[in-house]
C-alpha cells in the first residue's frame, strides 16, 4: 500500500512581469524630477551661500542667520497672529455655514453651495485688487459705509492694526466657503437614524448639534484645521497684493519674507532655509493636533 506524500510540492514563482512597473514609470519619473529632486536640491541649497549666484561650501550660516534675523521673527510673529485669530474665526463661520447649507429648510441649496464656494474660483489678483479698492482710505466703499452711519473712516492700508484686519477679512472671505463645503460633507456622513433616535429621546436641535453633529464631524474639523494651519503658514497672496507687507513690516508674513529673500535679493540659500523652517513648523503643528485630537476623532 503506497502512502501519499505529506508535503506539498513547492509552488513555482510566476515569472517576473515588468508591466506594472512600466505603467508606473511615467509617474515615478515626473515625481522624481518635479517633486523629490526639488525638495532635495532645496535642502542642499539651504546650507549654501547662493547670493548673486555665488556657490560656496556647505555650512550652517543660513540657519544661524535666521536665529538673529529680526525681520524673520517679525514675519513669524505676524503669521502667528493671523493663525491664532483668523483661523478659529474662519472655522467657526465655516461650521455655522455648513450647518445652514445642510438644513432641509434651505431652498436652492445647490446655488448657495456654489455661491459660497465661488470665492475660491476667483483669481487671486482680481480679488486682491477688489479688497484693496474696498478698503481704500480715500474712496473705498467700506469707509463710505462707515460715514453713512456716522462713524469716521479708517486708514485701513496705512496703519498696522487695520492693515492686519484687512488681511484677515480677505482670507476669511476667500476660504470660509471652501472649508464649509468640506465640513458639509462631514455633516452629511452622519446617519439620519442617529438624529431620529435623538429626537425621540426629546433632544432639541441645539442639543443634537453639540451632542451628535459636532462630535461626529470631529475628524473633518481636524482635517480642515490642519489644512488651515498649513495654508496660513504659507500665506502670501493677500499680504503681498493687498498691503505689500506694510505699512512697514506690519503685515509681512513668512511667505512674503521668503519671496523677498529668494526673488528680490536672490538669496536662494536663505530662502530655502526659511521654506524648510515653515515646513517644520507646519509638521509640528499637525503632529500636535493629531496627538491631541486624533484619538478622539476616530
Amino acid at each position: 500500500m503506497t502512502t501519499l506524500p505529506t508535503t506539498r510540492p513547492a509552488r513555482r514563482k510566476p515569472p517576473f512581469n515588468p508591466s506594472p512597473y512600466l505603467f508606473l514609470l511615467p509617474y515615478l519619473l515626473i515625481f522624481a524630477v518635479f517633486w523629490a529632486w526639488p525638495l532635495v536640491s532645496s535642502l542642499l541649497t539651504s546650507f549654501q551661500d547662493s547670493r548673486l549666484g555665488a556657490q560656496s561650501g556647505y555650512s550652517l550660516a543660513n540657519w544661524q542667520r535666521m536665529v538673529n534675523d529680526g525681520f524673520f521673527w517679525t514675519a513669524l510673529k505676524n503669521t502667528t497672529i493671523i493663525l491664532v485669530i483668523q483661523v478659529p474665526i474662519m472655522l467657526a463661520l465655516a461650521t455655522a455655514l455648513a450647518v445652514a447649507l445642510n438644513s432641509k429648510l434651505l431652498k436652492a441649496a445647490g446655488f448657495f453651495r456654489f455661491a459660497f464656494f465661488a470665492p475660491l474660483v476667483v483669481g487671486t489678483v482680481p480679488y486682491s485688487a477688489i479688497f484693496r479698492l474696498l478698503f481704500n482710505g480715500d474712496f473705498g466703499a467700506v469707509n463710505r459705509g462707515l460715514n453713512i452711519i456716522g462713524l469716521p473712516g479708517v486708514d485701513w492700508l496705512n496703519q498696522p492694526a487695520p492693515a492686519m484686519a484687512v488681511i484677515m477679512i480677505a482670507s476669511t472671505w476667500r476660504w470660509t466657503g471652501y472649508n464649509a463645503i468640506i465640513l458639509l460633507a462631514g455633516i452629511q456622513s452622519v446617519r439620519e437614524d442617529v438624529y431620529e433616535a435623538a429626537s425621540l429621546d426629546g433632544a432639541s436641535s441645539w442639543q443634537q448639534f453639540w451632542r451628535i453633529t459636532l462630535p461626529l464631524m470631529r475628524p473633518t474639523l481636524l482635517f480642515t484645521l490642519i489644512l488651515s494651519i498649513i495654508g496660513t503658514l504659507q500665506l502670501f497672496t493677500e499680504p503681498q497684493l493687498i498691503t505689500g507687507g506694510g505699512p512697514g513690516n506690519a503685515t509681512m508674513t513668512l511667505g512674503t519674507y521668503l519671496y523677498q529673500q529668494g526673488f528680490r535679493s536672490f538669496n536662494f540659500g536663505y530662502a530655502s532655509a526659511i521654506a524648510y523652517t515653515v515646513a517644520i513648523i507646519a509638521a509640528v503643528f499637525s503632529f500636535i493636533q493629531l496627538r491631541l485630537f486624533g484619538r478622539n476623532a476616530e
